[in-house]
């Protein structure tokens, strides 16, 4: 089921022995376009300190009553490691934050999350799938995981504020369409499957949605993005009413009119692959 990501706003994190904080905002990855970690304020327990909370520690958030469990302590938090949510998340700030929790790297890998589609498949443990660190380890390849980690510690995690985002401008190929009002993502994969858009400057009264696959550029210094598509067949699409479901035959009647193939059709291709047993040889 899509959601949008303004509901998780404010929704307070439920550790397994009491509560953390309130989110604040998402950081999303610009490539995969999935929201890597919640951005939370611990309030007065904490010296409200923000804190960083992955999608892997999270089952079953609670959308009506704004309450998201997750499977980590309060003392967890306490002691992660201080990362400044007012600059950029490094590789190297990730690292320390995954291996502080003991979860895998999410990062390379056919899926969103390393060979997964789902965040909460790479728990210790998961599914009878113990650590993949742990097992490295276990397995005598401790050097090999260190040369791995030193390959990586670099890297551009290509992480975004959602906040920043909002009101970046949306470019057609001929002419300016809207600004970013929100995002639908999947509650299951966390990925981010469309951008609202608001047409109000251009389209009165009109919201419409654009997929993170159709866009070309993203000029982040001054907020603009562009879109493979027309402002004509933007003009043309179905409109998009937060009131109402949306529901497959809606998203499909989307992408017919744009003539794209939809993204579920992918999913359900990975997913079958993810099930299918490893050929001896």
């Amino acid at each position: 089921m899509l959601r949008n990501i303004k509901e998780l706003e404010n929704s307070e994190i439920s550790a397994t022995d009491g509560s953390v904080g309130h989110v604040k905002d998402f950081y999303f990855d610009d490539q995969a376009w999935a929201i890597r970690y919640l951005v939370v304020e611990t309030g007065i327990w904490l010296s409200s300190r923000k804190v960083l909370i992955s999608p892997i520690s999270i089952h079953d958030p609670n959308w009506t009553e704004k309450r998201v469990p997750v499977s980590i302590t309060q003392e967890q938090v306490k002691h992660s490691p201080n990362i400044d949510t007012d600059k950029p998340v490094s590789r190297q700030h990730e690292m320390q934050y995954l291996d502080y929790y003991n979860y895998p790297y999410y990062w390379g890998g056919l899926g969103f999350w390393g060979g997964e589609l789902y965040p909460y498949a790479m728990l210790p443990g998961y599914a009878g799938i113990g650590s993949h660190r742990a097992e490295s380890l276990g397995a005598g390849n401790a050097a090999e995981e260190r040369a791995e980690k030193e390959t990586h510690l670099h890297d551009n995690p290509h992480l975004r504020s959602f906040n920043e985002v909002l009101g970046y401008h949306i470019h057609a190929t001929d002419g300016e369409i809207g600004h970013v009002e929100g995002m639908l993502l999947d509650e299951k994969t966390w990925a981010i499957q469309y951008f609202i858009v608001n047409t109000s400057n251009w389209w009165i009264g009109h919201q419409v949605l654009i997929s993170p696959k159709w866009i070309t550029d993203v000029r982040w210094s001054d907020g603009g993005i562009s879109v493979d598509l027309s402002r004509e067949s933007v003009k043309g699409a179905p409109p998009y009413n937060s009131t109402e479901e949306l529901n497959r035959d809606r998203e499909s009647e989307l992408y017919e009119h744009y003539g794209r193939t939809g993204y579920w059709k992918s999913d359900v291709e990975h997913e079958a692959e993810s099930d299918t047993p490893p050929r001896s040889t």
